[in-house]
């Protein structure tokens, strides 16, 4: 590799890292004429993947695409622990079966980014369950304790007298000897891990290995700008969300998280996308992220109901169709047309003003009188073509 395209590769490998440690050992291991061995880490702690994990797994991607094997290991043993970085409170305990049920939802989602050929899948509980056996008593010699509380977030578990448990300060020990056990020469994580990876740089160092370049990705911060992205808090956008809710929800960005999702997603040229008018890049990157996980035709397919729908303010021509009694309630027609999985949820789409009857805002479950035909909206995305019918209509 000559100098100019190993600068661009460096660049390109190091592009939105928070930390990395360190960078001439990165161009050390990039200089070598060896296939680079790159491990990223999961616990399947819940049965989907978001955009959120796939910043680093797209960090991993780019590895592969420079010709480097990518390490992907399934916590399965780790999951039962509950990794405890960013948490100010132990995690939920999950049983074996529910573990093994997502570590294979994991996988499957995992792939939508990542190249199988040059992707290794190992399990942590090949080598952790041996390794409580046997070396866990030489690695907790060699570790403090002031090593391991000296975490921000144990500190303040502690400041704030919540549980700690012996099990959680073991973490980063059980994360480290994943390094060992797959002789990783990077690893990646996100930024609250930092602990954790440089814990296997210590773990390799006391197995005479050398120890692993650091390289840690920012936190993608979710829908709402605040928070990072969860499914849980309600901001995300999921690996196997439908090409409407991606294109959707990529739709509802800031400008300015628009930018970030740009840079720590994509590959585009960050200035190039800054030339482009606010709206035309939005409508880049919703169909950039709808083609990667649902195909290009979807996404064209949504781009041109996007801007059928609101950039020319005209109905979509696909809306599905729906027949209710009077005695349906509107939240029930809400349910039917996709814009919310719960009574709760279709609820809250009508405090916030966000359903449309023929165009028109209503905030009421039964409002005083309903059209015997029109067009429901709820939310942005989301469409039914309604048709009231009496019982005694049905009949004839």
């Amino acid at each position: 590799m000559d100098e100019m395209n190993f600068k661009d590769s460096l660049l390109a490998l190091t592009r939105g890292c928070v930390s990395l440690i360190d960078e001439k050992e990165l161009a050390d291991l990039l200089a070598l004429a060896r296939p680079l061995r790159v491990k990223l880490g999961v616990d399947p702690t819940s049965p989907d993947l978001h955009l959120g994990h796939s910043v680093a797994l797209s960090k991993l991607r780019a590895f592969q695409d420079l010709g480097h094997k990518a390490i992907l290991i399934i916590g399965d043993f780790t999951a039962l622990i509950g990794d405890p970085s960013g948490r100010d409170s132990t995690r939920p305990s999950l049983s074996l079966d529910e573990i093994q049920k997502n570590a294979e939802t994991y996988k499957s989602q995992a792939f939508k980014i990542l190249d199988p050929q040059k992707t290794e899948i190992r399990y942590n509980s090949e080598w952790l369950k041996p390794f409580m056996n046997e070396g866990i008593l030489f690695a907790l010699k060699a570790i403090t304790v002031q090593q391991v509380l000296a975490r921000e977030d144990f500190k303040q578990r502690l400041k704030d007298n919540s549980p700690l448990t012996m099990l959680e300060t073991l973490y980063p020990v059980f994360q480290g000897q994943d390094s060992v056990a797959v002789k990783s020469d990077i690893e990646l994580g996100g930024n609250d891990q930092l602990t954790n990876l440089l814990m296997g740089r210590k773990m390799q160092e006391l197995a005479g290995q050398k120890p692993q370049v650091v390289m840690t990705v920012p936190l993608l911060v979710g829908l709402d700008g605040v928070k990072k992205m969860s499914k849980s808090y309600g901001n995300a956008i999921g690996l196997t969300d439908s090409a409407r809710d991606i294109f959707g929800k990529t739709m509802s960005l800031s400008d300015e998280l628009m930018l970030s999702y740009y840079e720590l997603l994509t590959n585009l040229n960050l200035d190039e996308v800054r030339a482009l008018h606010p709206m035309a890049a939005k409508k880049n990157l919703a169909q950039i992220l709808t083609a990667r996980f649902q195909g290009e035709t979807a996404a064209q397919e949504e781009r041109n109901f996007f801007e059928e729908t609101f950039s020319k303010k005209r109905l979509p021509q696909d809306i599905p169709a729906a027949v209710f009694s009077p005695s349906v309630s509107l939240i029930e027609m809400i349910l039917k047309s996709g814009a919310a999985k719960s009574k709760n949820e279709a609820r809250r789409l009508l405090d916030q003003g966000a359903v449309k009857i023929d165009g028109n805002k209503v905030t009421e479950d039964r409002p005083a009188s309903l059209p015997q035909k029109f067009t429901l909206q709820a939310g942005k995305r989301h469409f039914l073509s309604v048709e009231i019918i009496s019982e005694k209509e049905e009949i004839k």
